[in-house]
C-alpha cells in the first residue's frame, strides 16, 4: 500500500509497525492470537526473542515469520512495542525503544510502580494514555483481574477495604509451569512419581502458596505486594486498605479470585449486580438458582472477566460490604488483552 493510500484510509484503519518481544513465550503467543483476532492495523510484524529463540518460525495471519534476537537496533522504523520478557529485558530495552520514537506497552514489573509511568487498564483508567506517554505499563494478572469488577462499583460508591483470596493458575507462570501441571498430573494419575523443576511444590491435586518470595518484615509475597500496591495506584486510591493471600491450584489458565469489599456508604448486591451489568469488558454468571458462578474453566479464551456470587458480607453489620467472586484468563485480561486494548488508543 502506498503512503497516499494509507494517508487516505480512515484514522483506525493507519496501519503500525509493531513489535513483540518474547513473542515465543505464552504471553507471546497470545499477544500474536489478539493483533490476529482484533484485527489490529499491522503493517509490519517484528517477533523478537532471546538468541536462544532466533531462527523460529512462528504464524501471523497465515504468513511464517522468523523469529529475530533482540538487539538495540531492533526498534528502528517500529511504532509500537509490546514487551513480555521478563523484567530485566524491559528495564534494558524499553528505553531504548522509547528514545527511538516507539510506544512500548511493558508487560513486566519494571515500571509499574514508576510514579511517571502508567499503569492501564484501559476501562478502568484509559484516559491517561491521552497524553501519548511513550512507556506504558501493563499491570499485573490478578490487579487487571480484579479491578475490572472492583472499579465500576469504586465510581458509585467508593471502596475503603478489599480483602481478597486468589486461586491462581499455571498459565500465570509461563508456558512451562502449564506442561508441568499437565505431565505431574498424567503421572499422578499413572502412579508414578514426578520431581517438580519449576515449581517449588507438587502441582498435581495440590495448591500451595504463590511461589515468590515472601517478605520477612510483613509476612506477604511479592505477588500478593504488587497487587495491592498496583490495585491502589490503578484506582487512583493510595489510602485503601487491601490485603491479598494469593494461591497456585491447579488449573492452566484463568484466575480466579474471591474479594470480600467494604465501601464508604451501604451497598446493596442488587445495586452492584446492576452496575457491573454494564461494565465494559464484564459479564455476568451469577445463577443463583442453579449454582452456576464464574469458572475458570468458562473464562479460559474469554475476553470478559467473569463476576457473580455478588452478596452482603455477613460479617459486617453496618451493611458496607460485599462479597463475590470472579474469573478472567491470566494470558488474555491479565496479559496480552490488555497489552493490545492499549496499542489500540495508539493506533487511532
Amino acid at each position: 500500500m502506498s503512503v497516499q493510500a494509507e494517508l487516505e484510509l480512515p484514522a483506525r484503519q493507519r496501519l503500525r509497525n509493531v513489535a513483540i518481544v518474547g513473542a515465543t513465550g505464552a504471553v507471546g503467543a497470545e499477544l500474536i492470537g489478539c493483533l490476529e483476532r482484533r484485527d489490529f492495523p499491522v503493517a509490519r510484524l517484528k517477533l523478537l526473542a532471546s538468541a536462544r529463540s532466533a531462527g523460529r518460525t512462528l504464524m501471523f495471519k497465515g504468513q511464517p515469520l522468523v523469529v529475530e534476537t533482540l538487539a538495540a537496533d531492533s526498534f528502528d522504523g517500529v511504532d509500537i512495542a509490546l514487551f513480555s520478557a521478563g523484567a530485566a529485558i524491559s528495564r534494558q530495552f524499553a528505553p531504548i525503544a522509547a528514545a527511538a520514537g516507539c510506544v512500548v506497552v511493558d508487560n513486566s514489573s519494571a515500571f509499574r510502580m514508576d510514579p511517571a509511568t502508567p499503569l492501564v487498564v484501559p476501562e478502568v483508567n484509559g484516559g491517561l494514555l491521552d497524553g501519548r506517554p511513550m512507556i506504558v505499563a501493563n499491570p499485573n494478572c490478578v490487579a487487571a483481574i480484579a479491578v475490572m469488577a472492583l472499579a465500576p462499583l469504586h465510581a458509585h460508591n467508593p471502596i475503603v477495604r478489599v480483602i481478597g483470596a486468589t486461586y491462581q493458575s499455571a498459565s500465570g507462570a509461563g508456558a512451562a509451569a502449564m506442561e508441568e501441571l499437565e505431565l505431574s498430573t498424567a503421572a499422578y494419575l499413572a502412579g508414578e512419581a514426578f520431581e517438580p523443576k519449576v515449581l517449588p511444590h507438587p502441582y498435581a491435586f495440590n495448591v500451595f502458596s504463590h511461589n515468590t518470595a515472601i517478605d520477612p518484615a510483613t509476612g506477604y509475597n511479592s505477588e500478593e505486594t504488587k497487587v495491592m500496591d498496583e490495585i491502589r495506584k490503578l484506582l487512583a486510591a493510595p489510602d485503601m486498605r487491601v490485603s491479598f493471600t494469593c494461591v497456585r491450584v491447579p488449573v492452566l489458565r484463568a484466575h480466579s479470585m474471591a474479594l470480600t469489599v467494604e465501601f464508604a456508604r451501604p451497598m446493596l448486591a442488587t445495586a452492584a449486580t446492576c452496575w457491573l451489568a454494564q461494565a465494559p469488558g464484564v459479564r455476568l454468571v451469577n445463577d443463583s438458582e442453579n449454582n452456576h458462578f464464574p469458572m475458570p474453566s468458562e473464562a479460559s479464551g474469554e475476553d470478559d472477566v467473569l463476576v457473580g456470587r455478588l452478596r452482603a458480607d455477613a460479617s459486617d453489620p453496618t451493611g458496607r460490604s460485599l462479597t463475590l467472586f470472579l474469573a478472567g484468563d491470566q494470558l488474555l485480561k491479565g496479559a496480552a488483552l490488555n497489552a493490545v486494548q492499549i496499542a489500540e488508543q495508539y493506533a487511532v
